[in-house]
């Protein structure tokens, strides 16, 4: 995200990043697979030997990270466990579950694939190495997906085509020196959550998401029984 400033021009990104929880990595690590299948073939390299966060558990070119907590959700609501959001790492890929959260005793594991055999691969002190999201058990089932023309929606339909229209144009003045295009830089009209003409989108249009951080220990649990 910092390499460049576009990335901060992009609304979906910027939210998706805070769209959730991070866990982060208490002490650094470094490891290596050979590429082999065998659960001796990622080896772990810990900076404090005696909490090393991750080990080789199920072989495969797997790194497992154990997480020392049992997470409980609210009735009927399961929980997302996957990579950080928007955080690409060389050589090894997250993986994602979705874990019942709101019945077991359980703690669960957050694992990473190595993609590339001997290349060091390293997770630096609070690094993030999880990134959980609560969701709705039944809410995608729920959903159900259609595929349509545009034009069943006329008024979408004219909206989208001056949309485009605006969007070719100024990216074909973006590259003309002294131009308008060139002083604004990018259009924003997602941004400022308003449509080509400039009539509001949606009341509830947001630059960037408020979770609430999780309470100490010493906190009182909220009561949940009428969750």
């Amino acid at each position: 995200m910092d390499a460049t400033a576009f990335p901060y021009r992009c609304l979906p990104l910027v939210i998706a990043n805070g769209f959730g929880w991070e866990i982060l990595v208490p002490s650094g690590i470094t490891a290596i697979w050979n590429g082999g299948p065998a659960v001796d073939g990622v080896v772990v390299m810990a900076d404090d030997e005696a909490r090393a966060p991750a080990s080789s558990h199920f072989g495969a070119g797997i790194l497992t990270f154990s997480l020392p907590a049992v997470f409980r959700t609210d009735p009927g609501t399961d929980l997302i466990v996957q990579g950080p959001v928007n955080r690409p790492k060389d050589a090894i890929a997250p993986l994602t579950g979705v874990v019942e959260s709101d019945w077991g005793p359980f703690s669960f594991t957050m694992n990473w694939k190595f993609t590339r055999p001997n290349t060091a691969v390293r997770f630096r002190k609070g690094e993030p190495i999880c990134h959980i999201l609560p969701v709705r058990r039944g809410t995608l089932e729920a959903v159900q997906p259609r595929i349509a023309s545009v034009s069943i929606d006329p008024e979408l339909e004219a909206t989208h085509r001056k949309w485009r229209a605006a969007r070719e144009q100024f990216n074909t003045d973006l590259k003309i020196p002294g131009s308008a295009a060139e002083t604004e830089k990018w259009q924003k009209h997602y941004q400022r959550g308003v449509e080509p003409d400039g009539k509001p989108g949606s009341s509830s249009h947001r630059l960037r998401t408020q979770l609430q951080p999780f309470l100490p220990l010493s906190a009182e649990a909220p009561d949940r029984s009428t969750s």
